[in-house]
Order: C-alpha cells, then structure tokens, then sequence
C-alpha cells in the first residue's frame, strides 16, 4: 500500500476536491476485473472528539466463510470539513493509514458508503479503489441520489437506480421484510457480480459481514 502513488493532495479546498473528482471518474473501471477472492475488507469510518479526529477501521474476513483474519485503526486529525458529495477527502486519508498497517491487503473492499451513485460518480467506494488499486464496492444504507421502483420482498431482489436513464447502483433485498441497502460499484467491479458478492457476505443480517465488524471496530472508543 505504501508504494501506491498518490494521485492528489488531500489538504484542498471544497472547489478542488471537486475538479480532482471528475479528474478521478475518468479513471473508475466499470466492469470485472479482479480475480479469486480470498480476503474481503470491510470498511468504516467514524469520528471522535466531536468530529475532530478521525477514526477509519478496517476489517479483513476470509471469503466465503466471513470469519475474521485481520483488522486496523487509524486515527488522524479531521483536515477536510463536512461537505456532502466530498466526505471522500474528510475519510479516506485515514482509510489508507488503516489499509497501510494490515500485513497483507485485501483482495476486495466493501465501503460502508457510496460508490458509483453519487452526482460525479466518484463516491468513497470509486475513490478509494482509483486510489489504491484494489476492487471495491459502495454498499449504503441510505440513497444519496437517484430514483428506484419498488423492490420485491425476497431475500437477495433487486432493482435499479437510476440518474436519468443512466443505471447508477442496484436497491438490494438482503434480507426478506427487512430495507434494502444500495449497491454501487467502486471499481474494478461490475454491477451485477457486486449485489452477488454483497449477497454472499449477507448471510444472516441486513447489512454485510463486512460492515458490521467494521463499524463495531469504527465506532468503539477504546
């Protein structure tokens, strides 16, 4: 990780950020280009000190069987201020402190957040990746942008989101009766095998295996 050649200063403004993301977008691969899985990382983000300091956790699980192999932390100074469709540049530095200290990197990040659906198409998910070369995923639990029809009941159903007419994540039933969660590719990932692999790691709950051990680890204050 620590050889990845950085693509952009993160200390910028709020009309830079956004100029280096549409510099970015150009650079997300949009369909499967990523090889066995062995080791999917979850990722999250919290903050501390009321906002002053950021917390990133990462939490690695051998796949398929989704038990716990690695995790890390990370804290550093919050540099960026909240700006919705730029939370990217507030996260991801310490993200990369956190991927930087496991022994062994993950064949595949699963973002707590946005990917592709986002207003530039360079959400958390899609930034990350361009960032550091892995595969990865945007699994939300909410919708940032764009519409959906309504989503059958059944465990692992799904829909379409759209912007326009341009499809932009897929509304995903992980679980029967229960919210689904939005899908977007990151990067290096195709739409149809990312809802698969969210699916895969959603065996029991709403939210992927992934994002439950990585937000226990992002939230606890110990």
């Amino acid at each position: 990780m620590s050889s990845v050649k950085p693509l952009h200063a993160w200390e910028v403004s709020p009309k830079e950020a956004v100029a280096i993301q549409r510099r970015l977008q150009a650079m997300v691969v949009v369909h499967d280009d990523f090889g066995a899985l062995s080791r999917v990382a979850g990722v999250d983000v919290g903050f501390e000190e009321q906002g002053k300091l950021t917390r990133a956790a990462v939490v690695v699980l051998g796949f398929p069987e989704l038990e716990p192999l690695e995790q890390a932390i990370a804290r550093q100074p919050t540099r960026f201020p909240y700006v919705p469709g730029l939370l990217s540049f507030r996260e991801v530095p310490a993200v990369l402190e956190a991927l930087d200290s496991l022994h062994r990197s993950p064949d595949m990040l699963l973002c707590d957040g946005q990917g592709y659906a986002h207003p530039r198409r360079l959400g958390l998910a899609c930034h990350l990746g361009v960032w550091t070369g892995i595969p990865s995923i945007g699994v939300a639990k909410t919708r940032l942008i764009g519409t959906h029809g309504e989503v059958p009941e059944a465990r692992g159903a799904w829909c379409p989101l759209l912007d326009n007419d341009e499809v932009i994540g897929a509304v995903l039933r992980t679980r029967q009766g229960v919210k689904p969660v939005y899908v977007s590719l990151g990067h290096r990932v195709g739409l149809e095998s990312a809802v698969d692999i969210v699916m895969r790691c959603s065996p029991r709950y709403r939210l992927p295996e992934t994002t439950r051990w990585a937000d226990r680890l992002a939230s606890r204050k110990s």
